[in-house]
């Protein structure tokens, strides 16, 4: 799903920020698969822990993540073998407590069934200080349990990412980098709780307030 800051998915089709459903626009190709793993410096710089320096052999170790929020607990398992690029920087910012104290700003509940988190502010807008470029995009698909980043299109991935808790249909577009292994019922739950259709119907802040108290890594 596309970062606030540029634009907004809804249903199936991409819609630039305020605009209404009889203005969509076509979903956008999904960018070429990229060979090397650059982190660049970006804006927005929101809550910034620095600019990680990609080291491929500590990025091919596996692990989990457990998100424990204010609707329980949500673990899952890193691709690090897909989206090395991906987790490596998820890693970082975990172990240096960005998504700590944040939550959970948008949930879509029409036609696309997601979660969207990772935003410090709170507004959909932010970001880490830097970008970095998809991967594992060949024939991506979005069932129930994936997690994937959120984007200003091809290559902008940041910190934004989102739960997937009913299977979706999307286009290519978007990194997936981790299945969740535990708390697919949270993730539900607070689906089930509806959202306020601030963005468009079905596409809005959850009713069930989702607040991240802390993410916690462990090496599998």
């Amino acid at each position: 799903m596309l970062r606030k800051s540029s634009a907004l998915l809804a249903a199936a089709a991409l819609l630039p920020l305020g605009a209404t459903a009889h203005s969509a626009a076509a979903a956008p190709a999904p960018a070429a698969p990229t060979a090397a793993c650059t982190y660049t410096p970006a804006v927005p710089a929101d809550n910034f822990k620095g600019i990680p320096v990609f080291d491929p052999v500590k990025a091919a170790k596996p692990y989990s993540a457990t998100l424990r929020t204010s609707q329980g607990a949500i673990t899952f398992r890193a691709l690090t073998d897909k989206a090395p690029c991906t987790t490596y920087s998820f890693k970082f910012l975990a172990q240096r407590d960005y998504f700590d104290r944040s939550h959970c700003h948008r949930l879509t509940t029409a036609r696309i069934y997601v979660l969207q988190c990772g935003d410090p502010t709170g507004t959909g807008s932010g970001g880490p200080g830097y970008s970095f470029p998809d991967e594992n995009l060949t024939g991506a698909t979005y069932p129930a349990g994936t997690v994937a980043m959120a984007n200003a299109g091809p290559n902008t991935n940041g910190s934004q990412f989102f739960f997937v808790w009913k299977d979706t249909k999307l286009s290519p577009a978007y990194t997936p980098f981790g299945r969740v292994t535990a708390g697919l019922d949270v993730l539900q739950k607070i689906a089930a709780g509806g959202e306020d259709d601030q963005n468009n119907p079905g596409d809005g802040f959850p009713t069930l307030p989702v607040n991240i108290k802390n993410v916690r890594v462990k090496n599998s």
